[in-house]
């Protein structure tokens, strides 16, 4: 069975009854239907244990990190412990381009599967609009006079499409008549590119994030000096856009365990973790809260610690590293064709991919790691040993999880050796770097610590935006990597594990309301484009409403 046939003949549970077994009554729910609600938001100043769900560098063959952080879950609840899910919402772009929809799979899976994944409780198009509201104010303000003297052709905020639309890139916005605005250069990026998100996602509460949007730099004057979205009065109107959107929307999986699904930033432009306010609340409901970073640990893990634990108070317990046998002899060279055929050499030449980030895991940031092999019919014994054998060596429990095919079942053995980290092992979890750093050496510090690159280059225009930054008092903002999510270089075709290249910056970025300063590498880029066959050409619905070609 198809991932949307096993999803679509599971028995959901009332939302009421989801909530009530973690000790929510019925009152404190916003219903969305029957199986979708959003909840009061809350915090403990005594936390469960939270466990953080990172991968290795991603590849074509998947390695179903968000389908073992479901499946973990489902097993933790299985072995007595109170446990939540803490990810994000899946952004439409993706589900209608490459991607297809982002739920989890087979038996691991977050429910209702085709309203997650398409519009929700419209939290995105809450952001889109909340982005869209203030692209208008700046414009608006120009074209009567403009007041605050905004540079035309320095207005940094772009407007916003939660779909992917190359054709939106770079666009002249304000042809026309002078009644119908002023010429000038403009843009879209995709929803969960936008810096709105970034604050949706790193807010405390929505006090916390009326002030981030106010802070957000918009554009610069002519004198060179930074706009602000307050300038234009428009944080108030923004979240009040936000003040519905802003509390976790409450679902469940196929076995009933509670998930918070809420907020979803772009993992390789921003930080891609869930949103702050989520896992906080979930760390105050249960025993052991499971959450996501976005792709491999590099970008992902690295930002949920250097960003999001150090703005949102967070300590990880454990880190869990997902990998597959066929994504590391895809590491190892192997073509995609061929991953299923047994290949104990290759899979030799891709482990160091996974050995890099059970080291920067556990030295660079002090988390006791367990390794998930997500195991498929495929993989052979002999393939399974030797990365059994090698994480030991290398001081990384390792534990099969095979939760597509049997849900929590299958991931009891993964779920005891994670509590044995949380509960026998320390976390002594830390930013990689302190604040006062200058910027410049944060990002030669992930580079090299994290990466394993030998320095940086830095273009003339990024050094010179990181002097003014500073200047502007924002040197003591963590840094946000643009990067490619495949290498943990700045080249997409390096898998493996590269060592002493150099890592090119080519431009830098502030956001900030979000609160970090945004290094770009590479061909990064805040609005994707469809491919030649894009997901949406298999996704279809019947006379009767039902939605195929999701998964």
């Amino acid at each position: 069975m198809t991932d949307a046939d096993i999803a679509r003949q599971a028995t959901m549970q009332p939302i009421d009854a989801i909530a009530a077994k973690i000790g929510i009554s019925a009152d404190e729910l916003e219903h969305y239907g029957k199986y979708k609600a959003k909840i009061r938001p809350r915090a403990s100043d005594k936390p469960g244990k939270l466990v953080l769900v990172t991968a290795i560098n991603p590849t074509p063959a998947g390695e179903g990190k968000t389908t073992v952080t479901i499946g973990l879950a489902d097993a933790l609840n299985r072995l007595g412990k109170k446990t939540l899910i803490a990810v994000r919402e899946p952004s439409l772009g993706p589900v209608f381009g490459i991607k297809g929809g982002a739920a989890g799979g087979g038996y691991a899976q977050v429910l209702p599967m085709e309203d997650i994944n398409l519009h929700f409780t419209g939290d995105f198009h809450a952001i889109g609009a909340a982005n869209n509201l203030l692209a208008a104010l700046i414009d608006n303000h120009i074209h009567h006079g403009n007041a605050l003297e905004i540079d035309p052709k320095r207005v940094t905020w772009r407007r916003a499409v939660d779909m992917n639309d190359r054709q939106l890139r770079n666009i002249i916005s304000g042809l026309g008549k002078s009644v119908d605005g002023t010429l000038r250069p403009d843009g879209f990026d995709i929803t969960v590119a936008s810096e709105v998100m970034a604050c949706f996602c790193l807010a405390r509460d929505l006090e916390d994030l009326k002030n981030r949007l106010g802070d957000m730099i918009v554009a610069w004057n002519r004198r060179g000096e930074p706009v602000y979205a307050r300038d234009l009065h428009a944080q108030g109107a923004m979240a009040a856009l936000l003040k519905d959107a802003v509390k976790p929307n409450l679902v469940q999986t196929i076995e009933g365990t509670a998930a918070l699904v809420h907020g979803g930033p772009f993992a390789n432009i921003a930080h891609g973790c869930n949103s702050l306010i989520a896992t906080r609340t979930a760390l105050a409901i249960g025993d052991y809260t499971v959450t996501e970073a976005g792709f491999g640990a590099d970008l992902g893990a690295e930002k949920f610690i250097d960003i999001k634990s150090r703005k949102g108070g967070l300590k990880p317990d454990c880190a869990v590293i997902v990998a597959t046998v066929r994504a590391l002899k895809y590491n190892g060279g192997v073509a995609k064709d061929a991953l299923t055929a047994e290949n104990v050499d290759a899979l030799g030449k891709g482990l160091p991919n996974l050995l890099k980030h059970i080291a920067n895991l556990k030295n660079a940031f002090g988390l006791p790691v367990v390794v998930a092999i997500n195991r498929f019919v495929s993989d052979s014994d002999a393939e399974l040993a030797l990365i059994e054998k090698t994480c030991a060596e290398h001081g990384a429990k390792v534990a099969l999880c095979e939760v597509w095919a049997h849900g929590g079942k299958g991931g009891e053995d993964l779920a005891r050796a994670v509590i044995d980290a949380c509960e026998q092992g320390e976390s002594h979890c830390a930013p990689l770097y302190p604040d006062d750093m200058p910027l410049v050496d944060k990002i030669r510090t992930i580079a090299q610590k994290i990466y394993g690159a030998a320095d940086i280059a830095l273009s003339d225009d990024a050094r010179k935006t990181l002097t003014d930054l500073e200047k502007l008092g924002y040197g003591n903002l963590p840094v946000c990597m643009a990067k490619t999510q495949y290498s943990l270089s700045d080249d997409p075709k390096a898998l493996g594990c590269p060592q002493g290249f150099t890592l090119h910056i080519r431009e830098v970025q502030i956001a900030a309301g979000a609160g970090f300063v945004i290094a770009i590498t590479g061909n990064i880029m805040k609005m994707p484009g469809l491919p030649k066959a894009p997901a949406s050409n298999n996704i279809d619905v019947d006379k009767d409403g039902n939605i195929t070609g999701l998964f």
